[in-house]
């Protein structure tokens, strides 16, 4: 490649962080290092969940080095995503999200280190449909990144080769780099913002896994008086063997099916009871708030 493509694609490269950073703040809400927070709208800022060890006493700071107290707004665990509310320094304004996301796509990762900018780049390593988190939440595209990247970009914005918001970054097991996908920031943004928390599904029972010969799946171990499993009629020593047509594998299978779309809904389960199958309808409540 001739040094005059790699000097442009170099000044490129800069220029889209550049225009980038502004809508980035670094984000003090730990005793180790800061992270990264993204300008949603409206004042709102998105961040880790992960990283945020404090609800009280955040602060964030600016590309003019400037600092603003930020309130925690909630947090939605099921998908990595917290909301912080705080002044936005003026000119700043929303990243336009970007369109369609495929594997081998250049994508550059841009966090806030106080006020200086953080950048990584790579490519996206995978590309996938929606897929649920081991906690039940339901992220609209899987996206995860073959890049390295600062630890206090963790919470900054993926951009794409145009400058568009691709989705907030967070590290996933083995310290992966993941991005939670504009669409699912919009929408767990949006709920968090009105509700201060995503409702989560709840059964009302303590569960154990089971793996025997004959059946896999979640035996009912206790029963919450009043909740959604004792009155559609579960007992306890119930093994939960399928939702709907779906087979359960074991108590972390379960969970993951009760995410915040599951709340209100009717579901199928399939259960041995005594070694006979049965099939009982529970309607999936919304887990009380601690």
């Amino acid at each position: 490649m001739p040094k005059a493509s790699l000097l442009d694609f170099s000044r490129e490269i800069a220029g889209l962080v550049a225009a980038t950073a502004p809508a980035i703040a670094a984000v003090h809400a730990s005793r180790h290092n800061s992270s990264s927070a993204v300008h949603w709208r409206d004042g709102l800022f998105v961040a880790a969940s992960e990283t945020i060890e404090t609800e009280d006493g955040i602060t964030l700071t600016f590309q003019s080095g400037g600092t603003a107290p930020a309130e925690f707004v909630g947090r939605d665990p099921t998908t990595g995503i917290a909301v912080l509310k705080s002044s936005v320094p003026e000119g700043v304004s929303a990243l336009r999200p970007a369109g369609r996301i495929e594997a081998g796509n250049l994508v550059i990762v841009v966090g806030r280190g106080d006020a200086s900018a953080l950048a990584g780049y790579g490519v996206v390593a995978e590309a996938g449909p929606a897929w649920r988190s081991m906690r039940g939440g339901l992220i609209d595209r899987r996206i995860r990144l073959s890049a390295s990247i600062d630890p206090r970009a963790e919470g900054g914005a993926a951009i794409d080769a145009e400058g568009s918001f691709v989705g907030l970054v967070l590290f996933g097991p083995r310290r992966r780099v993941l991005v939670i996908p504009a669409e699912t920031v919009d929408r767990v943004t949006a709920t968090l913002a009105e509700k201060g928390h995503v409702p989560r599904g709840y059964l009302g029972a303590g569960l154990h896994p089971v793996r025997q010969a004959k059946a896999h799946g979640a035996m009912v171990m206790s029963l919450e008086e009043g909740g959604p499993a004792e009155k559609a009629g579960l007992v306890l020593g119930d093994i939960i063997t399928a939702w709907g047509d779906e087979e359960i594998d074991g108590v972390r299978d379960l969970i993951r099916r009760l995410g915040p779309d599951s709340v209100g809904k009717t579901i199928a389960l399939r259960l041995l009871r005594g070694g006979e199958e049965r099939r009982v309808e529970v309607t999936i409540g919304a887990r009380p708030r601690s």
